[in-house]
C-alpha cells in the first residue's frame, strides 16, 4: 500500500494541475487510474499492466461455470 501511495503522490498530485471542485479533482484521478491500470507498465507485474497480468491470470486460471439445474 506505501508502494501505491507514494506512486500517486509522485505520478498524479505532483505532476498534475489538480482541480480545486472536488468533482473535478475525482474525474482527473479516475483518468489517471485507467491510464495507471491499463497503459502504465509495472514492474511488479514483469512489465505489464495490472489489466493485461489480470487478463493472463484468467487465462491459466478457468472460472467455474454456473450450473442450470
Amino acid at each position: 500500500m506505501e508502494s501505491a501511495n507514494k506512486t500517486h503522490r509522485v505520478e498524479f498530485y505532483e505532476v498534475e494541475d489538480i482541480a480545486l471542485k472536488m468533482e473535478d479533482h475525482n474525474k482527473q484521478l479516475e483518468e489517471w487510474d485507467k491510464v495507471y491500470n491499463t497503459i502504465r507498465p509495472h514492474q511488479s507485474l514483469d512489465y505489464q499492466t495490472p489489466a493485461e497480468y489480470y487478463q493472463a491470470w484468467l487465462n491459466t486460471h478457468p472460472q467455474p461455470t454456473a450450473s442450470l439445474m
